[in-house]
């Protein structure tokens, strides 16, 4: 049974991933109002006839219900099996907890107008599901065994950065949100100036397209520093130095589709593109933040080991009489 669960996290990790694929088509294709404004059902029916944008807003649907049911048996499974494990008694309530948000507001969303600052939120609410998920699977895989390596002391500073640059990207992503959904995407129409400006201003649509395209850059500089002062204990923590490395390719290509995003005038790959590379650095950002974090105190304590196996695996020598 252990194992079964281990795999099915594998699998509502990859289903998390495409529910994050799928809400970024929804908005991107403008489908959203594709079922109309009935939910659960779609405009009224369990099986609605089938245009395009009913089809995308339907399938998002179907998919964000079996992954609730993978989180819901996964969740129960981990703390059935390792509810020991400190990481695992929050992981599993929070993964949980957010994939009934993620549905409340998508609900929401379709039944009743929002405002582009509530449907910024729906992001942001779906990437912290797919982060605790995924770092979920990864403790109970303990992948490599590096989870051992969290036992190694590192800088204090260190950690306040890593923690300090997953909150900054998280307000980030939120802005890159509120830009989709505020529909000002090519405010700016060129890259990576701003309407021929390197200093368009913060205020008007310019301004927040701009924003959203600082706070990126800072990201850039902050995962950077990251790399280079993670290299400088990476032979005690090489668990550390690879994940910096991973998300340092993966904000690169975030920031080259966002370019791109631009230059092709919202094309649908591009647009795409631009919130799986997110999602992809999201997840690496908080598995950064796990790694930093000292194993509990009740995981470092090796298991019981019986100093005389032999008297259970060999039979008791009854004398005859």
């Amino acid at each position: 049974m252990q194992t079964f669960i281990k795999r099915l996290a594998v699998v509502a990790t990859i289903g998390m991933f495409i529910v994050l694929v799928q809400g970024a088509l929804v908005t991107t294709t403008g489908s959203a109002e594709g079922c109309g404004q009935s939910w659960p059902l779609c405009n009224g029916q369990f099986i609605p006839s089938y245009a395009l944008e009913t089809m995308i807003e339907f399938s998002h649907r179907i998919v964000a219900g079996i992954e609730g049911v993978l989180i819901a048996i996964v969740g129960i499974g981990a703390l059935r099996y390792w509810r020991d494990r400190l990481e695992v008694r929050i992981l599993a309530p929070l993964m949980g907890s957010f994939i009934i948000i993620q549905a409340l507001l998508g609900a929401a969303a379709v039944m009743w107008p929002q405002t582009p600052e509530i449907l910024a939120l729906h992001f942001g609410i779906s990437l912290i599901a797919f982060a605790s998920v995924l770092l979920l699977t990864l403790l109970l895989h303990d992948v490599d065994g590096r989870d051992k390596l969290r036992d190694v002391s590192i800088p204090r500073s260190f950690r306040r950065a890593v923690w300090g640059l997953m909150f900054y990207t998280y307000a980030a992503v939120y802005v890159g949100a509120y830009v989709r959904h505020k529909e000002v995407s090519l405010a700016c129409a060129d890259w990576p100036l701003c309407n021929g400006s390197a200093f368009p201003g913060f205020t008007g649509p310019a301004g927040i397209v701009f924003t959203h395209r600082v706070t990126g850059g800072l990201i850039v500089f902050g995962v950077v520093g990251l790399i280079y002062w993670a290299s400088r204990f990476r032979d005690r923590r090489p668990d550390l130095f690879a994940a910096t490395l991973i998300a340092g390719v993966l904000i690169i290509a975030q920031a080259a589709s966002g370019a791109f995003v631009v230059l092709t005038q919202l094309d649908t790959f591009a647009t795409m593109s631009h919130g799986m590379f997110v999602s992809l650095f999201f997840g690496t950002l908080a598995y950064l933040c796990m790694q930093v974090l000292p194993r509990p105190e009740s995981a470092r304590q090796p298991q019981p080991v019986n100093p005389h196996p032999s008297t259970q695996s060999q039979p008791k020598v009854v004398p005859a009489p």
